[in-house]
């Protein structure tokens, strides 16, 4: 299964790249490629996520917005480069941030439709230009009325993808039905290796990885369940690795605690991650989420570890990362 997983990731890496010579008029170039070329072009924490058993990885949920006391950093503004510059002092592998797009087609790093919980302004994102965006400022940690409003603006996804660079992952969570636009994007600032994308799949969906244009960037599919048990979800993700493109792993839904360890069998028969959220109460229950691991971690992320979660997105990035890196 590795080798087909190679393989495949070699057949992709290949495709993008004469894709990119093409455009740069060098179509005749021959080219040797592969996933630990991949790896290395990425940088950063790109290549330890691509391999399975390459340890933990941390995901920030909208970015480093808590504050980090044992690095001396404040709260900072959701989704903005405040956020951003945190993790990566912290050494946070991935950053979870959202995109929308604007009336006049910009797209821009906010979770909401409307500007209001975010924002010193009020409205819908569709319904403002980006230089009406600029305008506005963001407020504190997760918003609200009584948040401070900061310096810091929303950002566009270029400027997003420019500030991260090599040093973090982004993971676009993708808002409406702008992918095509989205992924383009990241073709265009080169950063194809630097992002992960994700879309829902259920019993029905045809192996996503493989369909334009989730198959120009590492992509992982977010199982949904058509039972209430979720004993489905293998045969599900059975069925996303079919694919000519690999899938990098596969996010959790909510589900019953009962349901994980088959799930977790399964993901290390197809060699790929499982990626859970332990934001609030947590996604799988039982397990438990932030609230709990704050108190004790090992009884929350630990016993998720152990039980073959290998990535995982959390409010309390900095407090995941102090567990992971103890002694011992």
């Amino acid at each position: 299964m590795r080798r087909v997983f190679l393989n495949q990731t070699r057949a992709k890496c290949s495709r993008l790249v004469r894709a990119a010579f093409a455009r740069a008029g060098l179509a005749g170039a021959v080219l040797i490629w592969g996933l630990p070329a991949l790896a290395a072009s990425a940088g950063g924490p790109m290549p330890r996520i691509l391999d399975p058993n390459g340890g933990p990885v941390v995901v920030a949920h909208r970015g480093c917005h808590n504050a980090a006391p044992w690095h001396g950093l404040p709260e900072a503004a959701e989704n903005s480069f405040d956020a951003l510059d945190h993790c990566i002092t912290l050494g946070v592998d991935v950053m979870e941030t959202d995109v929308r797009r604007t009336r006049d087609g910009a797209l821009v790093m906010i979770h909401d439709a409307t500007v209001d919980r975010v924002t010193d302004g009020h409205g819908r994102v569709a319904d403002l230009t980006l230089a009406e965006i600029r305008k506005l400022r963001l407020r504190n940690n997760e918003g609200g009325s009584g948040a401070a409003v900061t310096n810091q603006s929303i950002p566009t996804l270029e400027e997003m993808l420019a500030r991260a660079g090599s040093h973090i992952v982004l993971n676009l969570d993708i808002k409406d039905a702008i992918y095509a636009e989205v992924i383009a994007t990241v073709m265009r600032a080169g950063a194809s290796g630097r992002v992960i994308v994700k879309n829902t799949a259920g019993a029905n969906s045809l192996p996503l990885a493989s369909l334009a244009p989730y198959n120009q960037v590492p992509f992982m599919p977010i199982l949904a369940s058509g039972d209430s048990s979720a004993t489905d979800l293998p045969a599900i993700a059975r069925r996303q690795a079919t694919g000519d493109h690999p899938v990098l792993g596969f996010e959790i839904p909510r589900m019953p605690g009962p349901a994980l360890p088959a799930l977790a069998d399964e993901a290390r028969r197809l060699h790929v991650r499982l990626w859970n959220n332990t934001l609030w109460d947590g996604f799988i229950a039982g397990y438990g989420g932030d609230t709990e691991a704050l108190r004790d971690p090992d009884a929350v992320w630990g016993r998720l570890i152990r039980a073959g979660v290998s990535m995982i997105q959390t409010d309390e990035p900095e407090t995941l990362l102090r567990y992971l890196r103890r002694p011992g």
